[in-house]
């Protein structure tokens, strides 16, 4: 008989990474093309675009030229971002980052309308971040992203991220147990077995308190801001100091 969802409390002290099973399947599954239809119903559900707009229109004190995307998936999650800030922001060349460029040429068009450029890429972040010359990027941005990575593997991401741009973005599930109990309904939206086991996975690897922050390297150089964006949702900023 399986347990309640939130009966066991441990993972609320420890994070636990556990491999999606989104990651394990071939771009063109079928499977894989429904959860990814499924996250951005959940992305929605969870508000992840407005809280990433609200924290860049916050931190963000110009506007910006060049955004990195890490972990884009399809783009749509991005475009939404770009939305809201269409017309106050123009000619911003956003790269999709993510190891498939799945990014139609539809979704492509729709950042041409905002006067933005999308340009995907396919790599894997780390040689992406570890080759890109450290010029010229405004922002980079993660969504639903760093969970999927050990402490290890994250404070190696975030050396590089500090390296290239002044200004880093994530919003990641929080973990606790409201967050583990909804992302245990997920099939209340109809989303299929992939996401449900994902949904999970990705709260009992997301992030409370202070465990980003505690991550990044030279805190004295940075500004550095993490909150509970909601139940769900944990929210992180690090801005460099002039």
């Amino acid at each position: 008989m399986l347990s309640h969802p939130t009966s066991d409390m441990s993972f609320v002290r420890q994070r636990r990474v556990d491999t999606e099973l989104l990651d394990q399947l071939p771009v063109d599954d079928p499977r894989a093309t429904g959860s990814r239809h499924d996250l951005r119903r959940i992305n929605a559900v969870m508000m992840q675009p407005r809280i990433v707009a609200c924290a860049l229109a916050r931190y963000c004190k110009t506007a910006p030229r060049t955004i990195v995307d890490l972990g884009s998936g399809d783009g749509t999650f991005m475009l939404k971002v770009a939305r809201r800030f269409s017309p106050r922001w123009r000619d911003v060349t956003v790269t999709l980052l993510d190891r498939h460029n799945i990014v139609s040429r539809e979704t492509c068009d729709r950042f041409t309308d905002l006067q933005w450029r999308a340009e995907p890429l396919a790599a894997d972040v780390f040689d992406f971040l570890e080759l890109l010359p450290r010029v010229g990027i405004d922002a980079i941005i993660a969504n639903l992203f760093l969970h999927h990575f050990e402490d290890l593997q994250l404070e190696r991401l975030m050396k590089q991220v500090a390296r290239q741009a002044p200004l880093f973005v994530a919003c990641e599930p929080r973990r606790g147990g409201m967050s583990l109990l909804l992302s245990a309904m997920t099939w209340a939206i109809g989303a299929n077995e992939v996401t449900r086991h994902d949904a999970v996975a990705s709260v009992r690897a997301g992030f409370r308190g202070q465990e980003l922050s505690a991550l990044w390297p030279e805190p004295d150089r940075w500004r550095l801001h993490e909150w509970a964006a909601s139940p769900v949702s944990q929210c992180f900023v690090a801005m460099r100091k002039a």
